[in-house]
């Protein structure tokens, strides 16, 4: 079942050299995944090589000059929810699976809260936030449900240079 979600997603990133190689530049604007991304089925690891596609990919869309460093309130929302959708399909499949910090992401998303969890702890001042993002909503809520609740990330893959 995870080899079918992740599967869209790795054609994406082999197929489509638009994404990882910009107008034919080779100018360290290349999202390589980590070797175990392919030999590890472990699902927490695959929740996160779900976020880490869907980032990269989100982060090469946008361009610039370093698109490793592009900041994006939809890259971090969409990966997000891809990580979340992603944790839950794994569960399915791997009943034993568990991580705390994707089950809180799941309390989060069930709640609501998603779009502000990813502002409060992810959010840059230059982000274009939806209007309708509450973040003292979601503050007030996690106070309740997720006291000492610590934001993660982990990114399966490394930024680097195309090599020819």
């Amino acid at each position: 079942m995870h080899k079918l979600v992740l599967l869209p997603l790795l054609l994406l990133a082999a197929c489509n050299s638009e994404i990882y190689l910009r107008d034919g530049v080779t100018d360290g604007d290349s999202f390589y995944l980590a070797p175990q991304a392919f030999e590890d089925d472990d699902p927490v690891l695959q929740s996160w090589v779900s976020y880490s596609l869907m980032k990269s990919a989100c982060q090469l869309d946008i361009g610039g000059p370093v698109p490793a460093r592009v900041s994006d309130y939809s890259c971090e929302y969409t990966a997000r929810r891809h990580l979340v959708d992603t944790w839950e399909e794994q569960r399915l499949e791997h009943t034993d699976a568990a991580d705390p910090y994707l089950d809180d992401l799941i309390a989060v998303q069930e709640a609501g809260y998603l779009d502000e969890y990813t502002v409060r702890y992810f959010g840059r001042k230059e982000w274009q936030v939806p209007i309708e993002v509450q973040v003292d909503d979601f503050s007030r809520w996690q106070r309740k449900h997720l006291p000492r609740h610590r934001p993660r990330t982990r990114i399966i893959g490394s930024w680097g240079y195309h090599q020819r």
